[in-house]
């Protein structure tokens, strides 16, 4: 079993770019060449061809290597619901709600799913691409480790360590990153690969002498920093605007403290002619033309926040001017009359009032749904295709006006003025058809078609290796996993 692993010196370090990167690299190659992330923490996540749910970052790599995405590509997700708990997925599935202390108890036992998935998809795949999560160096939580190191150590594979140029201190990241790790640990680590440079090699040369002297370790690659870049992230989120050309439909979005699947606005970020901007806490409301509610862990919590941040008021005086609201899962959730979660699925067991603007309510209930659908946008007939990922089961007379048909069924909600619209639906804007009829309806006439989201994330993939193959000998590494996966094998016969 041929397996990689690419570990980061700090989380944001580039390691899920280097895990895409490198599976599209061997992919081209004709490498039978899949991802892997043990455990992974994140609020943006996918729906896999099985059923289950993994982190969004993974799925990406999955679609980089071309195959589908897997539960056994991330066999435990945690999507963390207040500052000391999370939900717990394990291999696809909910398993329940832990605090951080229980989940670290409970790591020893989650270690034989993790071997379990990585031993299933390596039986499908000739090489593995492991990526870790944060650093191998938080000492505190060393102990029954499964994200990082101790993944490493319990399947014998060699590891490679990024370090981020761009946000400085590279040198003392990596060599305080290696003098953290153990004597096994620091000898199974094979090399360093430095991320996101810019400016002239030359002077960054001495530097990259030093650290292979000092270290012991060669540095394998220097990748390029790459402008533009627009891939689907992990769970950072940028709270800026984009703006490349006048006039814009200026969109705002609100930056939820349990903001999940936030990719949904990757394609409006991505268009000419909209303005889109995520408002964090404390900041004021800008003017708009429309107020996206996006999806959330916590809906109800997040709701009370969005109260106190000022939102209520500013919506209903967004209305009274013309503006346009659209809530996508949690943030269509809030738009009906009530949330009721009496078995406490998402925090403290309760209810609360929504913000009463279409007539509907929510009763959160045992099981998530997991699909991925395809359907249309109504009125339009435009095809359109996304996922849903949620808890809950909506009711109300504005579901008889529904926003789109998926799988044959209604889904979502319209204001009988058309103002204020809302869905389960991820990805709604994903597709350039249902993107540019959405954005027509809100006013951005002649503006073209909309982003293609899946043409543009091919070809960002392809940017990013053609850069990784420019900076780093993937030829050697491809060499080197082949060699030990024929070392693995047994000799034809035996057994």
């Amino acid at each position: 079993m041929s397996t990689l692993m690419i570990q980061g010196t700090t989380s944001d370090a580039g390691k899920s770019t280097v895990v895409a990167a490198l599976c599209r690299a061997l992919a081209r190659r004709g490498v039978s060449v899949a991802p892997f992330k043990p455990q992974n923490m994140a609020l943006n996540s996918a729906v896999t061809v099985d059923g289950g749910e993994i982190g969004r970052s993974t799925a990406l790599q999955a679609l980089a290597a071309g195959v589908d995405a897997h539960s056994d590509m991330n066999p435990v997700l945690l999507k963390p619901e207040s500052d000391r708990g999370a939900q717990v997925i394990l291999r696809g599935r909910v398993l329940g709600h832990m605090d951080a202390l229980d989940y670290h108890a409970y790591k020893r036992e989650a270690r034989a799913g993790v071997l379990a998935a990585w031993e299933a998809l390596s039986a499908r795949h000739d090489v593995i691409i492991a990526e870790g999560a944060g650093s191998p160096a938080e000492i505190n939580l060393r102990e029954n480790d499964i994200a990082n190191m101790g993944f490493a150590e319990a399947v014998d594979c060699p590891v490679l360590l990024v370090g981020d140029i761009d946000r400085g201190g590279v040198f003392a990241q990596l060599v305080g990153t290696l003098a953290l790790l153990s004597e096994s640990e620091r000898e199974r680590t094979k090399g360093f690969i430095i991320n996101r440079f810019r400016g002239d090699m030359a002077l960054l040369q001495p530097g990259l002498d030093w650290l292979a002297g000092h270290t012991g370790k060669p540095v394998l690659g220097t990748l390029p920093y790459l402008p533009g870049l627009v891939l689907d992230a992990e769970d950072s989120l940028g709270l800026h605007g984009r703006r490349s050309g006048e006039p814009a439909l200026e969109v705002v979005v609100p930056a939820l403290p349990r903001i999940s699947n936030h990719n949904d606005f990757d394609p409006l970020r991505l268009h000419p002619r909209v303005a889109l901007t995520f408002v964090g806490p404390d900041r004021p409301i800008p003017p708009a033309d429309l107020i996206v509610l996006p999806g959330s862990k916590s809906t109800r919590s997040d709701l009370d926040w969005l109260r106190a941040q000022g939102w209520e008021a500013a919506i209903r005086r967004h209305l009274r001017y013309g503006g346009r609201v659209l809530g996508i899962c949690g943030g269509f959730q809030m738009l009906g009359w009530a949330i009721h979660d009496p078995e406490g699925l998402e925090g403290p067991a309760g209810s609360s009032p929504g913000l009463g603007l279409l007539e509907l309510e929510t009763r959160m209930v045992p099981g998530k749904q997991l699909n991925n659908v395809r359907g249309r946008l109504l009125p339009e007939g435009v095809p359109l295709a996304g996922y849903e990922i949620h808890n809950g089961v909506t009711t109300g007379p504005a579901l008889e006006r529904p926003l789109c048909e998926l799988a044959g069924r209604p889904d979502g909600a319209v204001s009988d003025d058309g103002q204020v619209m809302g869905t389960y639906l991820h990805g709604l804007f994903d597709g350039a058809a249902a993107g540019t009829a959405l954005l027509a309806r809100w006013g951005l006439e002649e503006a073209g078609d909309a982003v293609d989201l899946a043409a543009h994330r091919q070809a960002e993939l392809d940017r990013l290796a053609d850069a990784l193959e420019a900076s780093l000998d993937v030829a050697a590494i491809e060499r080197s996993l082949c060699r030990r996966r024929r070392a693995a094998r047994p000799p034809a016969g035996s057994g």
